[in-house]
């Protein structure tokens, strides 16, 4: 008799769904949305990270900082060196400039016995003396921008070693990348951090994606773009209706999942598809959702 009862009332709450729900679902599914592990860009201990599970973070905001005192250390050193190879360069400037004034003084030189000799008044040796300066102030001039050279391009060298350090640096600060809320974390401050580590998860639940799948005969109804209605369980035996649009169908097919209702009965494979829903908060990862194609 209990049990002749107990079928009775299943069987009531069935046909009560059945007529609040005058729809019939074309597939069935679980919300989801984009998660993203944000992992550490540097290693070190990790002097700050503020953050908690179910907190809603704006996108750039810093939650975090790891180490930074031996980078710190390292970007002064560069600066003092960098320092140090630009009173070089000045020195050598001013070398250059000083020999420049000592080369006009001799082409002043060199024009006059030119004339002289080709006057006569004035001797072979004295003529070939002259050039001979000539040529021996243009090869210190042309050695002191050799030096010149090599000093720019070892500024230049360093120029860069501080650019990357200030790089990494910046790195150091843990900035969240997205606006959305925390599901996860996985370390705590004064813990050890490496590139590549975990820190936390982070998803956007403003965008929730419901994932269905649908059978083989069913892929001729859908299409990327396609606008649908989703339907969620509002908690009054009824069901409320959410616009949606179809951004991915799976391009193989694969095994019915257990868990998951098809409008087809007894079907082995299904093509899995997600629908974009805008969320205001009523979605909830992990909720089951329906969807209507037409």
């Amino acid at each position: 008799m209990k049990n002749i009862i107990k079928s009775a009332i299943i069987i009531s709450v069935f046909l009560a769904s059945c007529s609040n729900n005058n729809h019939s679902s074309d597939a069935y599914g679980n919300f989801e949305t984009n998660e993203i592990i944000i992992s550490s860009e540097a290693t070190g201990n990790i002097i700050d990270l503020n953050i908690e599970e179910g907190q809603t973070i704006a996108k750039g905001y810093i939650v975090g900082l790891v180490d930074t005192t031996q980078l710190y250390l390292k970007k002064q050193q560069l600066i003092a060196q960098k320092k140090l190879i630009f009173s070089k360069l000045i020195n050598v400037k001013a070398q250059i400039a000083v020999q420049n004034e000592l080369r006009k003084n001799i082409m002043l030189d060199k024009k006059r016995i030119e004339k002289m000799f080709n006057d006569g008044a004035t001797t072979q040796k004295q003529f070939d003396d002259i050039n001979g300066k000539v040529n021996v102030i243009d090869k210190q001039i042309k050695n002191i921008e050799i030096q010149n050279i090599t000093i720019n391009n070892e500024a230049t060298v360093l120029s860069k070693q501080i650019a990357q350090v200030q790089d990494q640096l910046q790195r150091c600060l843990i900035k969240n990348p997205i606006n959305g809320i925390v599901l996860d974390r996985y370390v705590e401050p004064f813990e050890m951090a490496f590139a590549g580590k975990s820190l936390y998860k982070i998803a956007d639940i403003k965008k929730m994606y419901l994932r269905v799948y649908v059978s083989g005969s069913q892929l001729s109804e859908i299409k990327l773009g396609q606008k649908v209605k989703a339907f969620i369980d509002n908690g009054k035996e009824d069901l409320k209706k959410l616009d949606g649009v179809i951004t991915w169908i799976s391009d193989e097919a694969e095994f019915t999942p257990k868990i998951i209702q098809t409008k087809e009965e007894r079907v082995d494979l299904v093509y899995a598809v997600k629908v974009l829903v805008k969320n205001n908060g009523e979605i909830k990862i992990g909720m089951p959702g329906e969807v209507v194609f037409n």
